[in-house]
């Protein structure tokens, strides 16, 4: 199999930054027990445990299996491909295990040693037995007629971009809401010293989000990742299809989120009419430029971007936010909420770096 780029190194990449937020989250309270960073391994069985804390340890570790097999597989390297995931994540769960000991608010556990290691093995063998069944040949088939060569970039993104969604926002699809916490938090960071007067302080305060901006925060949000998937494909055809299955993901993972927050029965709680009006006008506009060049579809993503984070950025979270956000906070949302929590704060931002660069660099072709 000849070797050739592969969005698998970059998602491994991601999910072991990923992996490493959750394990430690929320990194704060570091402490010296005056035991041994080794004593959970000659510790017994826990005694408490329960069918969730089983199943997300064993699911946290299998994408990154999985991603990594997959890349060693895409690139060539046949021989090892199996053999490097379970390694890998016996070491990045022993030192998170290990770093633990030292947070009051986590506990490591031998039996999350194990089971990381055994999710990990069960991604590598998925992505061994997919190449078996050559379904990773369909793959490459599949991505070598559907998309431009240099599409791993925009591929990464838009696998990103539902787990980015999980993330409870003030508005349905509207990521890269940081501006108030960063605030918030480096002037936590600087109380009690000279810095904090060399804080920037806004001239006006931030205003509740009014229905208008809801309406155009939803709309922009839906353009971003369609107009990102423009960039890698150019027929119309390919497009339409492709535009389709995003909305429906999107509305899904989102729906999904509410369901994880409020309960099922409030699974379609955040899809007010104003919302579908948005969804309706977004997917309108983005069937009208199903025909527009790979390069002006980056453009008119920059342009949404902007608006979006600087419309989204100038409005404040409410009280029933800042509620959704603690319960994603305390006891079993905790893991969702590493995961989830920074991609969408950074998936914005990423995917504005990357349409920058597709606006100047050369125009793609299948």
């Amino acid at each position: 199999m000849p070797a050739h780029k592969t969005s698998a190194w970059p998602l491994a990449a991601v999910y072991v930054g990923l992996i490493v937020y959750a394990s430690l989250y929320p990194f704060v309270g570091w402490r010296d027990q005056g035991v041994s960073a080794w004593l959970f391994l000659t510790a017994p069985w826990p005694r408490y445990w329960t069918a969730f804390d089983v199943i997300s340890n064993v699911l946290g570790y299998m994408p990154l299996g999985f991603f990594m097999t997959l890349g060693a597989l895409r690139t060539g390297h046949l021989r090892w491909a199996v053999w490097l995931a379970a390694p890998t994540a016996a070491v990045l769960s022993m030192a998170m295990e290990t770093l633990q000991i030292y947070l009051p608010a986590r506990v490591p556990s031998n039996l999350d040693l194990v089971l990381n290691i055994s999710g990990a093995a069960l991604g590598a063998l998925a992505a061994w037995g997919l190449e078996k069944l050559g379904m990773l040949q369909r793959w490459s088939r599949f991505r070598a007629c559907w998309f431009v060569p240099d599409a791993r970039g925009a591929l990464v993104l838009l696998a990103l971009w539902p787990l980015a969604l999980l993330f409870p926002t003030t508005v349905p699809f509207g990521l890269g809401q940081v501006m108030e916490r960063l605030e918030a938090t480096l002037a936590d960071l600087l109380a009690d010293s000279p810095f904090l007067e060399w804080l920037p302080v806004r001239d006006i305060e931030l205003q509740p989000l009014w229905p208008v901006t809801e309406w155009l925060c939803v709309l922009l949000g839906v353009l971003v990742p369609g107009l990102l998937g423009y960039c890698i494909m150019a027929q119309a055809g390919k497009r339409l299809w492709f535009l389709i299955w995003m909305v429906m993901l999107g509305v899904g993972v989102t729906s999904l989120s509410a369901t994880l927050s409020f309960g099922p029965e409030h699974a379609w709680v955040w899809l007010s009419e104003s919302v579908r009006g948005a969804l309706v006008v977004a997917l309108v506009l983005l069937a009208v430029l199903l025909a527009v060049p790979p390069r002006a579809a980056a453009a008119l993503a920059v342009l949404a971007l902007g608006v979006d984070l600087s419309l989204i950025n100038q409005t404040s979270t409410d009280p029933y936010f800042e509620q959704t956000l603690f319960m994603w906070e305390q006891g079993r949302f905790i893991r969702f909420h590493g995961l989830a929590q920074w991609l969408g704060w950074l998936w914005p931002f990423a995917t504005l770096l990357y349409v920058l660069s597709r606006v100047w660099g050369k125009e793609p072709r299948n």
